[in-house]
């Protein structure tokens, strides 16, 4: 009898193993920033987080330096459930919902305070559940920090001076029509071209924040940083449907907030990243100045209003500007 009962509760407790370890949930979130980006620390912390308060029951793998593709890509696994989250940024999510186009306007948000404000709110939530039908919907976001000019030959004062300036863009018609409309030529290239193009002189500038004058070395070549901060583009952190399904409502909800608690880490890694890259720039000979707002927001009105208009980008963008 004792081996018959030794016998049935081992087998219990292999079963009882057996289930503890198919009821784990493994997911892979995808990052294409290095592994000490603000970004990727702050993910870290979000899935040790989830790791902790699960008891171990959601593990979450960050695969870092875009190592599964780029935000496109890796959008598309995230719907054919290769990949189950990843920081994405809203110029890459206009594709699966149009109403991401009304974060790549200029001067939709006041400052930070009001960034981090609006991003916090119902505004965020409506958002999230923007690309429901399209497999995914968001978690938190992410700052990627406020846009300003950086040229070789001079500081932008005013958007006069930017007329004759060849300026490096991203591939967005929004932030094309930007620079025209403020005088510049606008000239769409990918990133890692920016160095030799500023060294080669076929472009006099770009636009992007700080950190890019010291990771990116754009610094070297162009001396002159201009804080027009004319845009302030979020990322946003993206989990699909199938693996929601996966998670328990209790599961789901540790995510959430740790989600949350990613957004409120980063901020503080964000600052310092940015504080530190200003520095490290001035010390090699880059100059900063902080022109008046005011005349290039004029510029860029008809876009704005043209937006508006729009009857399903207008409503969303009317909360953003018209929110204390």
């Amino acid at each position: 009898m004792n081996i018959r009962h030794f016998t049935l509760t081992l087998t219990s407790v292999l079963a009882l193993s057996a289930a503890a370890a198919e009821a784990r949930v493994s997911l892979k979130l995808a990052n294409s920033l290095s592994k000490d980006h603000p970004t990727s620390v702050a993910l870290q912390q979000f899935a040790d987080e989830v790791e902790e308060k699960t008891d171990g029951e959601v593990k979450i793998r960050l695969f870092l330096n875009g190592v599964l593709g780029s935000e496109r890509e890796v959008l598309e696994q995230l719907q054919n459930d290769a990949v189950d989250i990843t920081r994405v940024s809203a110029a890459n999510l206009e594709n699966f919902n149009p109403i991401y186009k009304a974060f790549n306007l200029p001067y939709i948000f006041r400052d930070e305070d009001h960034f981090y404000e609006v991003m916090s709110g119902p505004v965020a939530d409506e958002v999230y559940q923007a690309t429901a039908e399209s497999g995914f919907v968001g978690l938190t976001f992410f700052d990627s920090g406020a846009r300003s000019f950086y040229t070789k030959s001079k500081p932008i004062e005013t958007p006069e001076d930017l007329a004759g300036q060849k300026l490096r863009v991203i591939n967005s018609n929004i932030s094309i029509r930007m620079v025209e409309l403020m005088g510049g030529t606008p000239t769409p290239m990918p990133y890692g071209e920016i160095y030799t193009a500023l060294q080669q002189g076929v472009i006099d500038g770009a636009e992007n924040n700080p950190t890019a004058l010291t990771i990116g070395r754009h610094g070297e070549v162009a001396k002159f940083y201009s804080q027009d901060e004319h845009q302030r583009i979020p990322d946003f952190l993206v989990i699909s449907n199938s693996a929601t399904e996966k998670l328990s409502d209790e599961q789901m909800a540790i995510v959430k907030e740790a989600a949350v608690h990613a957004t409120e880490s980063f901020r503080d890694l964000w600052t310092t990243a940015v504080a530190d890259a200003v520095t490290e720039a001035e010390a090699e000979g880059v100059t900063f100045n902080t022109p008046d707002p005011a005349p290039f927001r004029a510029k860029v009105e008809p876009l704005i209003e043209e937006f508006k208009a729009d009857p399903q980008i207008g409503p969303l963008l009317t909360k953003i500007t018209e929110s204390q």
